[in-house]
């Protein structure tokens, strides 16, 4: 699509977009999920020098997580652009040398832990329940973040952690773990929202400013949407972006996946303005 094809209202969505996500990248620039998106809003509109802006954020962003052969292949995509850029020549020479400092150290060395968010954030697809058949829905990794952390009590955890009804289509959205924990006063939402984007690594969205379409949400099963509290709210090309207060539910991926083809990419949201969205689609 170019701007030659954009009627006005495609090119306001998109400045919309693209206000959104800087907004977003900003307080949080390491999200390489939302610089893709704002990378391809900029080249819908054509707008160059901002593609290869943002090119190299997500470059950056990659080599500042240890991600160095995807860093790699995001400054050659600027090359083949641009080839004698001399920053994005600059930046691949520091990269190699890092990778030849590491190579050269001890292979004995033990392996670090993989993080946190790998057994979240980005949702297995394959399979949804444990060697011992419980549903994948996040309550073991939000257990560990809320609870070993000591930020609440186990009692208070069993207190608000609600699980979901399998056997019965649910009536009604199911309130967040999080806005439960806010509505019995004993751990803010604001607290929440920090502590799960530190620890999956997904990006927060303010819900309420964005120009959700309503139509694709109804495009999915209404049934996985109230009983995992998640939202599918737009389309970027061969992504769906999806709004959810709990980024470790496996099983809310893996069933909103068998409704389409294209990937999913998580947001954190408040769960007030989730909830409110979901029964507006689901009446």
């Amino acid at each position: 699509m170019s701007t030659a094809t954009l009627n006005p209202g495609e090119e306001a969505q998109l400045l919309q977009t693209i206000e959104m996500f800087e907004v977003i990248v900003q307080s949080q620039p390491s999200d390489c999920q939302s610089l893709e998106i704002l990378k391809e809003a900029y080249t819908k509109l054509g707008r160059e020098a901002d593609v290869i802006r943002t090119s190299k954020r997500i470059a950056e962003a990659y080599t500042q997580m240890g991600q160095l052969s995807s860093a790699i292949l995001e400054y050659e995509t600027v090359l083949q652009r641009r080839p004698n850029d001399e920053d994005v020549q600059t930046a691949l020479r520091k990269i190699e040398d890092t990778a030849s400092s590491a190579a050269s150290q001890s292979v004995a060395e033990p392996a670090a832990l993989a993080p946190l968010a790998d057994s979240g954030t980005r949702f297995k697809r394959k399979g949804h329940s444990g060697e011992d058949g419980e549903v994948e829905d996040g309550q073991k990794t939000m257990r560990k973040i809320f609870v070993d952390n000591k930020f609440i009590s186990a009692g208070d955890f069993d207190l608000c952690w609600r699980p979901a009804d399998l056997t019965q289509p649910p009536q009604d959205v199911k309130e967040p773990f999080i806005q439960l924990l806010h509505e019995k006063n004993i751990f803010t939402i604001e607290k929440s929202l920090r502590l799960l984007t530190d620890k999956s690594r997904t990006g927060f969205l303010p819900l309420e400013r964005y120009d959700v379409d309503i139509e694709l949400l109804r495009g999915f099963p209404a049934d996985v949407c109230r009983r995992w509290c998640v939202a599918p709210f737009d389309k970027m090309s061969k992504a769906i972006l999806v709004a959810t207060a709990n980024p470790f539910n496996q099983q809310a991926a893996k069933e909103l996946s068998e409704a389409t083809s294209l990937r999913l990419l998580w947001y954190l949201v408040m769960p007030s303005e989730l909830v409110t969205l979901i029964r507006k689609a689901f009446r």
